[in-house]
């Protein structure tokens, strides 16, 4: 099963009564093993959380801490885009020439690296002093 097969999959399991607005998410670890996300939302908006992030927890939940690619679908009319909070939990977990799919339910896609989503990332480097 593609990452994109995946992340549509897991995307009809997102929790998104409020919003109506499902997100699926699916990343694949150095390992090969895939692992997806689906947002959860909650009555206290904040409280709630994203596809992405709900992958990554899958992945480090699973033993792996390396995403070696990643994909992101919703039922919107462009590629859906990582908010700034998973761009950094992504950019935590993948070096910056992973490659990134955005896509719409009805297929429209879009190619990207986590270096171009999240340029000048904070990363480790920034922590040698501590």
């Amino acid at each position: 099963m593609s990452l994109i097969d995946t992340a549509r999959k897991v995307r009809e399991n997102a929790y998104a009564p409020y919003s109506r607005f499902k997100v699926g998410a699916a990343v694949r670890a150095s390992s090969g093993t895939v692992y997806g996300g689906c947002n959860v939302e909650n009555v206290a908006y904040p409280e709630g959380t994203c596809a992405e992030a709900g992958a990554i927890a899958a992945m480090v939940a699973g033993g792996d801490a390396e995403i070696a690619e990643i994909a992101v679908i919703a039922d919107s009319p462009k590629p859906i885009s990582p908010c700034g909070g998973c761009r950094q939990k992504i950019a935590e977990f993948a070096k910056g020439d992973v490659k990134v799919t955005l896509t719409t339910v009805d297929g429209v896609t879009m190619q990207t690296t986590v270096a171009e989503l999240l340029p000048g990332v904070f990363d480790a480097d920034y922590m040698s002093r501590v």
